[in-house]
């Protein structure tokens, strides 16, 4: 990932899809998830996307 940046998530509403980019690492794509955590980069932050999906 470019500017350094650490973690991104892209959003598919429609598709109920979240693409998972890490710095150094593959993309991970999780279908249909309840939530995503910002990991070791924001430590206790939680996005529920039962507000998104719906």
């Amino acid at each position: 990932m470019d500017n350094q940046v650490k973690l991104s998530w892209l959003i598919n509403p429609q598709a109920k899809q979240v693409e998972i980019y890490r710095q150094g690492k593959p993309v991970e794509v999780l279908d249909s998830p309840t939530q995503l955590s910002g990991e070791e980069i924001l430590l206790g932050f939680i996005l529920d996307l039962g507000i998104v999906w719906n």
